[in-house]
C-alpha cells in the first residue's frame, strides 16, 4: 500500500510499517493480540470524521479507543482501522460542569477537578479512559454517593456513520443521549466531547482500608456474608471494592479499599462490621480527594494479561451460594499469579434512577461480582482462562445480568445479559443512528434493519 491509498485521513497514521506499530497496537490487556491495518491518532473532530468517512469510502472494519482497556480488546482487531481518540485531551470548567474530549482519562480529569477543589464520580483505574467508562455506566468509588458515571453526564459530542457531529443531551437526540448513559461504548459514534455536572466541593475524604491475611474458607465465606448484610443499610457516603483472592507472594487473602465522604471517626463506626473479624490490618485516614485515588489508583499495573467477568447480585447469596461462591477459589489455575472474587458495592444513589430511566438497567442490583485471573507467562493463558469459564459458569446461575465494562466474550445471550429490558430500545436507537452497523465489533448492538454495506 503506497501513500495514496491513506489519503484523506488526517491526524496521525501509523500502519504496520512504522516503527512504533508493534508498541501502538497493544492494548492494556496483554493476552489481547490484534494486528489492525491502521491506527488513526485523532487530535481534532475533522480527524475522527475522515476516519469514519475513509473506513466507508475503502470499505475497512473500524474500531474505536480511547482508554484501550476494553477485557475482550473489543477497541482493536485484525486489519481494522482504530480510530483512537487518546490524543484528545482538553478539559475544561464552567460554572458547575466540566467538558472533557474524548480522550481524557480517569486520572487525567481526577487531577484537573481536583486541583479547583471537586471530587467526580469517575473509575479506579487512572488510565481508563473516561468516555468508555460512562459510556458503559461507569461503576467507581463514589458511585453510592453521587451515582454512576453516566448519571452525572449532561451532553456529549460524537461523529456518527456519516463523519457528521451530532449533540445528544436531555433536549437534543434524546435517544441518543439516554443510550449513551449505560449502552456501552462503540455502538453509536465517536465520542470527541463529554460534558459533566460535577459534585459539590469537598476540601477532605476518608480514604478506608482493611486487609485481612492467611485466609481459610471459612474467613472467606465469613467475609462475604458480611458484606452482603452491611451493604444493605449502609450509608450512602460509603462506596467500596473487596477483593477475595489468592497470589503467588500472599496466598488466600482479602482486601477492601474505599472512599467515605466524612470524617474518619465516622468511618472507623460504620466499618465495625469488618473490623470486628479477626486478624485484620485496618486503616481511615483522613486526605484529599486526589491523594485518594492516586493511591487506589498506584495498585494497578501498566498492563497486564488477565481474563475477568462481571455480574450483577440482585438478592443476596444464601448461605449454601456463599460457601459455593466462595469455594471457586480453592483451586487456582496453573500459573496463575493472582486469582480473585472482586466485589463492587452498588447501591446508594445508583438505585435512586429506573432501570428504564438510562439504558443502565441493573439499578438494582446489591453489587457487581467478578471472577479473574491473572498471569504473566503466556505459556498459562488457557489454563487461565478456562478456569474463569468454568467458574463463571456457577456464578452466572446464581446472578443476573453481566456489567458491559467488564465484558466477557463467552455470553451467548450477551444483548439481554449486558441491557436486560433495555436492549430491544437500543436495538430500535441503534437503527436510526447507524442503520448501515459501521459501528460494530462482536458484542456490540445489533439494529434490527441492517441497510446493505460492505463491512
Amino acid at each position: 500500500m503506497n501513500d495514496r491509498y491513506f489519503s484523506g485521513l488526517t491526524g496521525e497514521v501509523v500502519t504496520s510499517q512504522d516503527p512504533e506499530y508493534q508498541k501502538d497496537r497493544q492494548e492494556w490487556n496483554r493476552a489481547i493480540q490484534k494486528y489492525p491495518l491502521i491506527i488513526v491518532y485523532c487530535y481534532h473532530k475533522l480527524d475522527v470524521s475522515n476516519a469514519v468517512l475513509w473506513s466507508e469510502q475503502h470499505c475497512v472494519p473500524l474500531r474505536i479507543r480511547s482508554g484501550g482497556h476494553n477485557y475482550e480488546g473489543y477497541s482493536t482487531g485484525n486489519s481494522v482501522l482504530i480510530i483512537d481518540v487518546s490524543r484528545m485531551k482538553a478539559i475544561s470548567i464552567h460554572e458547575n460542569t466540566v467538558t472533557v474530549e474524548g480522550g481524557v482519562s480517569n486520572r487525567e480529569l481526577y487531577e484537573y477537578v481536583s486541583s479547583k477543589g471537586y471530587p467526580f464520580p469517575g473509575g479506579t483505574c487512572p488510565t481508563v479512559g473516561l468516555s468508555g467508562y460512562a459510556l458503559g455506566g461507569g461503576w467507581g468509588l463514589s458511585c453510592r454517593r453521587f451515582g454512576l458515571g453516566c448519571d452525572s453526564l449532561v451532553e456529549l459530542e460524537l461523529v456518527d456513520y456519516k463523519g457528521k457531529i451530532l449533540t445528544a443531551s436531555s433536549e437534543c437526540n434524546p435517544d441518543l443521549f439516554w443510550a449513551c448513559r449505560g449502552g456501552g461504548g462503540g455502538s453509536f459514534g465517536v465520542i470527541v466531547s463529554m460534558t459533566f455536572r460535577l459534585p459539590p466541593k469537598i476540601s477532605r475524604v476518608t480514604f478506608v482500608e482493611v486487609y485481612y491475611q492467611n485466609t481459610v474458607e471459612e474467613r472467606r465465606a465469613q467475609f462475604l456474608t458480611t458484606w452482603q448484610r452491611w451493604l444493605a443499610q449502609a450509608d450512602e457516603r460509603i462506596t467500596l471494592i473487596a477483593s477475595i483472592y489468592h497470589s503467588q507472594e500472599e496466598g488466600y487473602a482479602i482486601y477492601l479499599r474505599g472512599i467515605f465522604y466524612g470524617a474518619s471517626q465516622e468511618a472507623r463506626i460504620i466499618m465495625e462490621p469488618f473490623t470486628d473479624l479477626e486478624e485484620n490490618e485496618a486503616s481511615m485516614e483522613e486526605m484529599s480527594f486526589w491523594e485518594a485515588v492516586t493511591i487506589i489508583g498506584n495498585s494497578y499495573p501498566s498492563s497486564q494479561m488477565f481474563k475477568s467477568t462481571g455480574r450483577f447480585v440482585i438478592r443476596p447469596f444464601n448461605e449454601s451460594e456463599v460457601y459455593r461462591v466462595t469455594s471457586l477459589l480453592e483451586e487456582v489455575p496453573q500459573g496463575s499469579v493472582y486469582s480473585a472474587l472482586t466485589l463492587y458495592a452498588l447501591g446508594g444513589k445508583v438505585k435512586e434512577k429506573s432501570s428504564r430511566e438510562t439504558a443502565f438497567f441493573y439499578r438494582d442490583a446489591g453489587y457487581i461480582i467478578g471472577i479473574q485471573s491473572v498471569w504473566t507467562n503466556p505459556a498459562y493463558e488457557h489454563s487461565n482462562v478456562d478456569w474463569v469459564n468454568r467458574q463463571f459458569r456457577y456464578l452466572k446461575s446464581v446472578t443476573e445480568g453481566s456489567y458491559v465494562n467488564f465484558p466477557y466474550s463467552g455470553l451467548r445471550d450477551y444483548l439481554d445479559a449486558y441491557y436486560g429490558l433495555n436492549a430491544g430500545r437500543l436495538r430500535e436507537i441503534k437503527d436510526q443512528y447507524d442503520p448501515d452497523n459501521i459501528f460494530q465489533f462482536p458484542q456490540s448492538i445489533i439494529p434490527f434493519y441492517t441497510g446493505p454495506h460492505c463491512h
